[in-house]
């Protein structure tokens, strides 16, 4: 850890430095690090922290540390991480990203920040392909799958589509092979990875039942990729992580479609005990549109995605960001405790976001951004839809790089039979502050 800490002094004191020496020239142009004259090949620090509060009614049963808990009122930082990533040489890329994420009162206390991404790439056609490998977020299936979390239109991204997130990979990377690349309009990404042992996961769990679950079988490999039409601007693919809006600084109109598979990955129990495995296969497809609307910077921000998920019979699983509670009394309860909620199943999930920006300068150097979405999930192991809302405003104080969110929740509690038995709400506000 020390050693890390070290990096990231002798890191910033050097852009600093480099920074100080060229105030009055392009030396620094988009806080970049020059290694060559023309500034094509280059060094880049950025780093990012959001910090949550947040008051919350609790589900049926909750606990912290075995007290019972009705609702109550936490604080967290939801993420803090630093991206450190290069053009090396015409071709050779190299991205590393270090984070800490979910910390709260009940967090391990000096855990430290971990590597969440760490590969390098070769450019063999500088548009058209390139390949890469390592711990990476090149993953598929949809948009959000690879969140480009400092620009997300709400409180967070829609975290449903990272269907692994945490069970056979380190939050929604993986270790894998991957190409991607643009082939006129079409951006692409494909990859290979090899999932992490379920066995290391939070609250694992060996039983198997009759509702699926992940195998803890060694594991086959993953297949998943990603293909987008961009029908308008262009968007970047030199990192996989893409933006939730550009506050209409582009006009972006893309139609995307994609799929993750992986043989024999889940498994359950039959009727007379036998153990049957069952592969995942999950597909979707989306489309994303953000622009100006006005000439005073107004924006408009407007997504979709339906999502059919293949987790095998009955599979269910309960997520909850940065839950602010570690214990269930009320063995009835399928969503647990805190604010947990049935985000994955198998079954199809609808998603529909947007968001309307303000024209600038609407609050003296500010502006407003409201938005709102709704995920809504037929799951197999469910008798009623799954509605999980959020809406919310937020105050742009300098673009991306500064802003305020005001978000209110809602999500449904089930009981074991499936039925949903009453709704619990959130109220959160997150700060961010972002150097990119």
């Amino acid at each position: 850890m020390e050693k890390v800490k070290t990096f990231f002094c002798l890191c910033l004191l050097s852009l600093g430095t480099w920074q100080v020496n060229a105030q009055n020239s392009n030396f620094f142009k988009d806080r970049k690090l020059p290694l060559n004259e023309d500034g094509s090949s280059f060094v880049k620090l950025t780093f990012l922290t959001q910090i949550w509060m947040r008051s919350a009614q609790y589900n049926p049963g909750s606990t912290f540390d075995g007290t019972a808990k009705n609702s109550g009122t936490d604080i967290g930082i939801r993420r803090t991480s630093f991206q450190l990533f290069g053009q090396l040489t015409d071709r050779v890329f190299a991205y590393s990203y270090f984070g800490l994420n979910n910390f709260n009162t009940l967090s391990d206390r000096k855990a430290g920040f971990f590597v969440e991404d760490a590969y390098g790439e070769y450019a063999v056609d500088k548009v058209k392909l390139s390949l890469g490998m390592g711990l990476s977020g090149w993953n598929g299936l949809s948009r959000f799958a690879s969140a480009a979390v400092g620009s997300q239109l709400g409180i967070d991204a829609p975290l449903y589509q990272q269907m692994t997130n945490d069970v056979t990979d380190q939050f929604s990377r993986k270790l894998s092979v991957f190409a991607k690349g643009k082939l006129g309009k079409l951006d692409y990404r494909l990859q290979m990875a090899q999932p992490m042992s379920v066995k290391k996961m939070s609250n694992y769990n060996p039983a198997i039942t009759m509702n699926s679950s992940f195998s803890a079988l060694p594991p086959k490999m993953q297949y998943n990729g990603y293909f987008q039409y961009q029908l308008k601007d262009q968007e970047s693919n030199q990192v996989p992580y893409l933006a939730g809006t550009y506050l209409g600084k582009k006009k972006v109109f893309n139609i995307g479609a994609g799929f993750v598979y992986q043989k024999d990955a889940m498994w359950r129990t039959n009727e007379v005990k036998d153990t049957i495995q069952s592969n995942m296969l999950h597909i979707a497809a989306d489309i994303f549109y953000d622009a100006p609307i006005g000439k005073d910077g107004e924006a408009i921000s407007l997504y979709g995605n339906v999502t059919h998920s293949d987790f095998g019979k009955n599979y269910i699983r309960n997520s909850a960001v940065m839950n602010p509670i570690n214990g269930e009394r009320d063995p009835n309860i399928l969503n647990g405790g805190g604010v947990a909620f049935p985000m994955n199943g198998t079954g199809t999930t609808y998603f529909v976001q947007a968001g309307y920006k303000f024209k600038d300068d609407l609050i003296g150097k500010t502006t407003l951004m409201p938005y709102a979405s709704l995920q809504h999930s037929n799951f197999e192991r469910l008798n009623q839809a799954m509605n999980f809302w959020d809406m919310g405003v937020t105050w742009l104080l300098s673009g991306q790089n500064s802003k305020l969110t005001l978000s209110y929740q809602n999500h449904p509690v089930y009981n074991n039979a499936g039925d949903k038995i009453t709704t619990k709400n959130s109220l959160l506000l997150q700060y961010q502050v972002f150097f990119n």
